[in-house]
């Protein structure tokens, strides 16, 4: 074993590796029997490539570039494509990012719009779309812009004609639902077609705070009516719903503090685990019925598994197999099931569980080590103490190398990761980005602050109007036990964070001493103007929750804001951002910038064109990647050859 300081060892992971495999395979699902997804093509802009696992057993790329299979809607997307067969043959639709038109596809033609442009505002978008080849219709959600404002727009559920006939009309796309409320989810049809099932909410709510359940008729000319609220309300939660093989409901609801699955109101199996999760897109699935009557899910306490339950007995068989953590992509075809999982030692696939047995193997996008595995990080998962004796949850990935290890007596490097939402949570799985760190001697702490999801809904709730205390007072928890056990130097502790993590950073870097440095990507800075106007609609009262009626705490959201306290800024950082995002605009940049005008604080200010709200493209990842590491390198006296150095301006 060499002896080396600490952010000077050598490591094959260099950051073009790290970006080559960013992202993960999305939006499962079925077209016959051929199993069909999206993945991610930094190296193609970041497109989004919609894949099919051949009859052979091989994959194949379906449509080429530059056909980007993405969702705009609510900005964060949903579901975007859908398939079945007709004549034998697959017929797949499916919204192109550029024009946000839904188009018709059939392997050997080209595909052909179903929906027309808008020139109004973000124009039209739809998402969860649904082939109803009985009616020559696809049921989805469609997002209208009413005007040139980001909250200038309506939401309902729709049906597109199948022929074409509405690409360049947009009378002919059937309204199946008038705006009784401002956000749905798409439609889900019962066994026998005659009902419908829905989500929605309104402002000021986040579908995590409070979504009602829609049912509702169907007529024989496909009209919906006699809607009605079947569960549901402001202080719960319903994360989803479809129905079971005999026509009953099913969903989701956190009315008992976890999100647990319902049958007509019964809770099917009751445990302090979570059977869904934060609806951040639409058409997101942590559960789905079988043929036989059985329900696969995806479930757990923090770490997520995919099980087969019982309904009747209210068992759960848990899939065999590597994988630690699933996502919300479920897709069932008779009593096959299809998941996307992932462990710390292997990225995302797309695993078929085989329900007589309960073993699984994986199909698509199977990992393949592109280093040697000693290099990947071994996480340990660790519960803090926070202010007042609270927990706090976190991943420990310390420095590893299988060649190099430090010289006695020298502390490391440590960076604390926010994750973004905040209603959200970073899972236990393989990230090259944080080994692209750690196989060089820089530990990482990644933090399911108070406000993270996976927890309950307690724990989610602990950042209600606490945004900016509480996410800031656990990481830096973290990070002073991190110093206190002796893991981590704590003179060279430092901050990282995107959106909402962001946000953590900066916030963190004007109200505490714990760190050295940060590096803040897409953030909010200015909660004064982030809100109705100022962002996306989707978002734009969810600071009501988060701080509080801006009507009632006016100079909270000032004396919160970083821009507000940019005075207080005194120690290095890096501040990342694409000039198309519309989430959290550019122009909060600039403006906590000019706050720190001339007072001699170091920092790099990178902005990429054509990058909206998270990096997709693989230059721009690489730039981002080498720029933090030099921070690093610059600030804790690091070492590190071979990566270029980031010019920073006082």
């Amino acid at each position: 074993m060499l002896r080396s300081p600490y952010g000077s060892w050598p490591s094959p992971v260099d950051a073009a590796l790290a970006a080559a495999h960013d992202g993960r395979p999305e939006w499962a699902g079925f077209v016959g029997d051929e199993v069909w997804w999206t993945e991610p093509r930094p190296e193609e802009g970041g497109r989004r490539a919609l894949v099919r696992r051949r009859a052979d057993g091989g994959e194949e790329s379906v449509l080429p570039a530059p056909w980007n299979v993405r969702s705009r809607v609510i900005e964060y997307g949903g579901r975007p494509w859908a398939g079945v067969v007709r004549d034998g043959r697959p017929l797949v639709v499916f919204a192109h990012f550029a024009d946000q038109r839904l188009y018709r596809y059939e392997p050997g033609g080209e595909p052909r719009p179903l929906t027309p442009v808008s020139a109004v505002g973000g124009g039209l978008r739809w998402a969860e779309p649904q082939v109803d080849l009985a009616r020559g219709e696809v049921w989805c959600v469609l997002e209208e812009f009413t005007g040139d404002g980001p909250g200038d727009v309506r939401r309902v559920l729709a049906a597109v004609p199948l022929d074409g006939s509405a690409a360049e009309d947009r009378g002919a796309v059937r309204e199946l639902t008038g705006e009784r409320h401002r956000f749905v989810t798409g439609p889900r049809l019962s066994p026998d077609g005659r009902r419908a099932a829905w989500l929605a909410w309104d402002h000021p709510r986040m579908p995590w705070e409070g979504t009602e359940l829609l049912v509702a008729h169907v007529r024989d000319d496909g009209r919906l009516e006699d809607v009605q609220t079947v569960a549901g309300g402001p202080d719960e939660a319903i994360a989803q719903v479809e129905w079971s093989t005999d026509g009953r409901i099913l969903y989701t609801s956190d009315r008992g503090g976890w999100w647990n699955l319902y049958r007509d109101g019964t809770p099917l199996c009751p445990r302090e685990e979570e059977f869904g999760g934060p609806l951040w897109q639409l058409g997101l699935r942590w559960f789905a019925p079988l043929a036989s009557g059985l329900i696969a899910v995806v479930h757990g306490r923090g770490a997520t598994v995919c099980g087969i339950l019982d309904p009747e007995s209210g068992e759960i068989v848990d899939a065999a197999g590597p994988w630690t953590e699933f996502t919300a992509t479920l897709a069932v075809h008779g009593d096959r099931v299809v998941a996307v999982g992932a462990s710390p030692r292997s990225g995302h696939e797309v695993v078929e569980l085989d329900t007589a047995t309960g073993r699984a193997r994986a199909i698509g996008a199977r990992h393949r080590d592109p280093v040697d595995p000693a290099y990947y990080p071994e996480p340990q998962i660790r519960v803090f103490t926070g202010p007042d004796g609270r927990e706090v949850h976190a991943h420990v990935y310390p420095p590893h190398h299988p060649e190099h290890s430090a010289p006695d007596g020298e502390l490391p490097p440590y960076v604390i990761w926010a994750h973004g939402g905040p209603t959200s949570r970073v899972p236990l799985v393989l990230d090259l980005g944080i080994a692209y760190f750690t196989s060089r001697g820089i530990g990482v702490a990644e933090v399911n602050y108070g406000g993270s999801t996976g927890y309950g809904r307690a724990y989610r709730e602990r950042l209600r109007e606490q945004w900016g205390v509480v996410d800031v007072e656990d990481c830096a928890a973290v990070a002073r036990a991190l110093a206190e056990e002796g893991t981590a130097d704590p003179d060279r502790l430092a901050i990282r964070g995107g959106s909402a993590g962001g946000w953590t950073t900066a916030a963190s870097l004007t109200t505490t001493d714990v760190y050295a440095c940060g590096t803040i990507l897409y953030p909010v800075l200015d909660l004064t103007t982030w809100g109705p106007g100022e962002t996306h609609d989707f978002e734009s009262r969810y600071l009501e929750s988060l701080i509080g009626p801006l009507a009632e705490v006016p100079a909270r959201y000032a004396d919160r804001s970083p821009t507000t306290r940019a005075d207080r800024l005194t120690v290095p950082f890096l501040l990342l951002q694409g000039l198309d995002d519309v989430i959290c605009p550019p122009a909060q940049c600039a403006t906590f910038l000019s706050r720190i005008e001339g007072r001699g604080v170091p920092h790099a200010y990178l902005t990429f064109a054509g990058e909206g709200h998270g990096f997709r493209r693989a230059e721009t990842m690489v730039r981002a990647l080498e720029a933090e590491l030099s921070l690093y390198a610059q600030v804790f006296g690091l070492d590190v050859p071979g990566v270029p150095r980031l010019e920073l301006h006082t």
